[in-house]
């Protein structure tokens, strides 16, 4: 399975900004959960949102909640991040994951995920 990021740029505060991840390499791709993840410079890598895939349950970083909208198309095998009112904080690079494991928890947890993207960089000025 290969994901495959998209949608990062340059954006000024205050700014919407929208993220895809595209899986492709499978005939049939069924994670359990798929997710976004953010890393900012010197800084872990941490959750951001979570999706049960066909299933609709979304999760969200406590902080993030109000702010970014996980959704998918899983006909298109396809992931989505819409992130609203961005602020220099978000400016990181995002990754898309998918977990293949079926279970309720710990889809906050990137050690938990079997597939990565390669990550694209989405910088917010202030």
């Amino acid at each position: 399975v290969q994901l495959q990021a998209s949608g990062g740029g340059l954006v000024q505060a205050g700014d919407s900004l929208g993220l895809s991840c595209l899986a492709s390499g499978r005939t049939a791709f069924s994670p359990y959960h798929m997710a976004w993840f953010r890393q900012a410079p010197g800084k872990e890598r941490e959750f951001v949102a979570a999706i049960r895939w066909n299933g609709g349950n979304t999760f969200y970083a406590e902080s993030l909640k109000g702010r970014f909208t996980i959704s998918e198309d899983s006909p298109k095998n396809t992931l989505y991040l819409l992130m609203n009112t961005l602020k220099p904080e978000d400016t990181a690079v995002y990754y898309c994951a998918a977990r293949m494991k079926v279970a309720w928890s710990g889809y906050d947890r990137d050690q938990e995920y079997d597939y990565w993207g390669q990550g694209t960089q989405v910088t917010v000025s202030s």
